[in-house]
């Protein structure tokens, strides 16, 4: 099954993932989706300092929007910052230096940010891909404690804030590579078998759509998606899949190309009218399994999903 689903799962990415995917469905764009004025807007993006993510904040920023970028790094945060301002002329862009694989650090953040700062939109993108199976100093595996851990806690801390503001959204950026894996409840930190960097991350991909559909059913006030930004030619693409992006380099998306869809997910009208909880890719609601992939989890997994992060999210939540 793994090898029909991983060659669907190509053939379909070389017509839809690639360049010149983006480039047949932005003929169907309506430009005025973008043409909005953010000011007194706030949107905090994690990993926000390269790649897709810093595409997206200096699209926000560049219409007026507030943007807090959440970076592990200062140093590529704060030069990241200056850039944004620089090319905006927009000084409201400010920088949180959190790791997502410390589930102490992002309760921290989201605690302290909600003191400080309003939210309106969040935007989950900071994304790991280590192939080699790794710890985090809290025993975590650390693919599971950015990707997947890190966006629950971050999610459900700020849900309180962000319902207190009008039309609030939350945006995850998963992957269309989240097609060839089943929901595996089973073994969330990879410690059965040999261990694969790329399936883990993909892995974390189809729980972070999982997480994204609930959510959406249980807060009808906060619009919810997830989103596939397609094969984009990033430093993180560069540096985890380094086969891969020799193969498709002139094939693969620009960095503003991949954040089209985060920026249009988190300012435009027109998303609104689009179902809370769906799975995006160039604009457009797209299926969140391939045809025959057998792929579909049931209630009952889902549910033990929410309650291991729930679980894992209390242990480490500082008391008060």
């Amino acid at each position: 099954m793994s090898i029909y689903r991983n060659t669907v799962w190509f053939v379909k990415g070389l017509q839809e993932y690639t360049k010149s995917g983006y480039e047949a469905a932005a003929k169907h764009f309506n430009s005025a989706d973008l043409e909005v004025n953010l000011k007194g807007r706030s949107f905090v993006i994690t990993g926000a300092n390269s790649g897709i993510g810093k595409a997206a904040a200096q699209d926000i920023a560049n219409k007026g929007g507030t943007v807090h970028l959440v970076c592990r790094n200062r140093e590529r945060a704060e030069a990241a910052r200056d850039e944004i301002i620089q090319q905006s002329n927009n000084q409201e862009v400010h920088v949180h230096i959190v790791d997502m694989s410390s589930p102490k650090q992002v309760w921290e953040f989201a605690t302290g940010f909600t003191q400080k700062h309003s939210i309106n939109v969040l935007v989950n993108n900071a994304g790991c891909m280590v192939n080699q199976r790794e710890l985090t100093e809290d025993g975590l595996e650390k693919n599971f404690a950015t990707n997947t851990l890190g966006t629950y806690i971050l999610t459900t801390a700020l849900i309180p804030a962000l319902k207190q503001l009008p039309d609030p959204r939350v945006v995850t950026v998963s992957s269309g590579g989240m097609l060839v894996q089943k929901l595996n409840v089973d073994d969330l930190q990879f410690e059965k078998g040999a261990f694969d960097g790329t399936m883990a991350y993909a892995q974390n991909k189809r729980q972070q759509v999982t997480l994204t559909e609930r959510w959406a059913k249980e807060h009808k006030d906060i619009h919810f998606s997830s989103m596939h930004p397609g094969w984009a030619d990033t430093p993180a693409v560069r540096s985890s899949m380094p086969d891969f992006h020799a193969k498709m380099k002139g094939r693969l998306r620009s960095e503003a190309q991949g954040a089209d869809t985060i920026t249009w997910l988190s300012v435009s009208t027109a998303a609104l009218s689009q179902p809370s909880g769906a799975f995006y890719q160039d604009r457009k609601a797209v299926s969140t399994h391939l045809p025959l992939a057998s792929t579909r989890p049931s209630t009952a997994e889902e549910d033990r999903l929410l309650k291991e992060l729930e679980t894992m999210a209390h242990k480490f939540k500082p008391s008060t």
